[in-house]
């Protein structure tokens, strides 16, 4: 596959979700991607209004993280930041699911969650991703988390959060993608650095890709 700079910008979620990224440079991520038309800016609650306001003349989509990066929190709590998000500006919504309990093999404890803020991301007409942490999981809980999401309404489902101990990888992708069919969309995030990696995942299923290294992809 080869994809010009201008079609692969569309499978871009530009990132950045640093914990120290000051105004300016979440300014400088909302131009970069204005510059390259991706898909999206993606980054954490506090910034949804600002960057919002960044991309109102574009048909770039503003893209918020919740319960993010571990998961842990309550699904009262993510429901509450993806309303709140949602309220100042934010198009699409990724999610982290509950791992601990995805591994406890409590699957309605999961589902619940992510039904939860599924209800509350479709009431406003937006777009969820469930960010499911490949990392931490055997291909057996890939495909339970898949199943999870799909049954519970999510969108998407997303490898990874980028803060974990490895990205996304093309076979993780592959039954990602082999799990959800054409019903949900696939977004791989994490580890991806170069044109090569990128279309490697598309190749794999990939629908979305959340990268930071935005400029050097499509260099």
């Amino acid at each position: 596959m080869e994809l010009t700079k201008e079609e692969l910008a569309t499978y871009l979620d530009h990132t950045n979700l640093q914990p120290n990224a000051t105004k300016e440079q979440i300014q400088q991520t909302c131009e970069e991607a204005k510059e390259f038309n991706t898909a999206a800016v993606c980054v954490n609650a506090y910034w949804t209004s600002f960057v919002a306001k960044k991309l109102a003349d574009t048909d770039i989509k503003t893209c918020v993280v919740v319960g993010f990066p571990l998961g842990a929190t309550t699904g009262e709590a993510k429901v509450a930041e993806a309303e709140s998000a949602i309220k100042k500006g934010a198009d699409e919504i990724d999610m982290v699911i509950n791992i601990g309990e995805l591994l406890s093999g409590d699957d309605a404890a999961v589902e619940g969650d992510i039904v939860a803020v599924a209800n509350a991301v479709h009431e406003h007409d937006k777009i969820l991703k469930v960010i499911i942490e490949t990392s931490f999981l055997d291909p057996d809980h890939i495909v339970k988390a898949c199943q999870l999401a799909k049954h519970a309404g999510a969108d998407f489902v997303k490898t990874s959060t980028g803060f974990s101990s490895a990205g996304a990888k093309t076979e993780d992708v592959r039954l990602m993608r082999e799990t959800v069919g054409d019903r949900l969309g696939v977004k791989a995030s994490g580890g991806i650095h170069s044109y090569e990696e990128a279309i490697a995942m598309i190749e794999a299923g990939a629908s979305r890709l959340g990268v930071s290294a935005t400029k050097k992809i499509l260099a």
